[in-house]
């Protein structure tokens, strides 16, 4: 049974720099547009940079964009992003700039002027109104937190060692 599209939303976009293709959806149904660079960047291991998009845009109220990693980035180059998602409210009219980190410990990733680098994927978002309470009303999960499912050997224990992974060891090669 085909579900019924729903009406699309019109987005208002300023291209800041005028040579930069708009973002577009690569395959049918895919959720995210892609986001270019504008600029050429050389990252070595552990290194960030804020890569400029050259667009600029105005979201409905009531909604919000997300910019996401590309998984092929990360998985051949070790690429993510600092603040994954990225937020761009729909009051903000700047240029989005994507944080872009190389994860790999060894290998420089290099990105060319109109290199796809991110997703944009634009959502409406809800308001809510907050109600200060003295508790909350008790759930299944209760105060579980990081982790509390398992459903991985090191965070089930079985692994020995520690429960969770220490970024210092990993920085340091341990």
């Amino acid at each position: 049974m085909r579900t019924p599209s729903r009406p699309e939303v019109d987005v208002l976009i300023r291209r800041v720099d005028p040579e930069v293709p708009l973002p577009e959806y690569a395959r049918p149904g895919d959720a995210g547009a892609d986001l270019r660079t504008t600029e050429a960047c050389e990252l070595g291991p552990g290194e960030r940079a804020a890569l400029p998009t050259g667009v600029s845009i105005a979201l409905p109220e009531g909604y919000a964009a997300f910019v996401h990693p590309r998984s092929g980035l990360a998985a051949r180059c070790g690429v993510a992003l600092v603040n994954a998602p990225g937020t761009v409210d729909a009051g903000y009219r700047g240029e989005i700039k994507v944080i872009v980190v190389n994860l790999d410990p060894r290998e420089s990733v290099r990105f060319e002027r109109f290199d796809r680098i991110a997703q944009l994927i634009v959502q409406q978002v809800e308001k809510v109104r907050f109600h200060e309470v003295a508790e909350l009303p008790d759930s299944a999960r209760a105060a579980g937190g990081f982790g509390s499912t398992g459903g991985h050997a090191a965070m089930d224990g079985t692994t020995g060692g520690n429960r969770y992974a220490s970024v210092v060891s990993d920085r340091e090669g341990q």
